[in-house]
């Protein structure tokens, strides 16, 4: 089992953001997710997502889990 740090799930919260003309505090809002924790995410430094948050943010980006979500070495 990989430890806590390691891990190879990518993040693309910024590309799907430039691709909407979104901004983080944007999607901050519609969410109901504090920006703090959307910009761990963003970064990769979140351990876990809610089910609930993502279905947010697939609803107002317009995309499914897999566009937001890769895994990768």
């Amino acid at each position: 089992m990989p430890s806590d740090t390691e891990h190879h799930i990518h993040v693309h919260l910024d590309r799907l953001l430039a691709e909407r003309g979104m901004t983080l505090t944007e999607l901050a809002d519609r969410v109901g997710v504090t920006i703090v924790n959307l910009s761990i995410l963003k970064n990769g430094k979140a351990r876990a997502i809610r089910f609930s948050t993502l279905s947010a943010i697939c609803r107002e980006l317009g995309c499914q889990p897999g566009d937001l979500l890769t895994y990768g070495s």
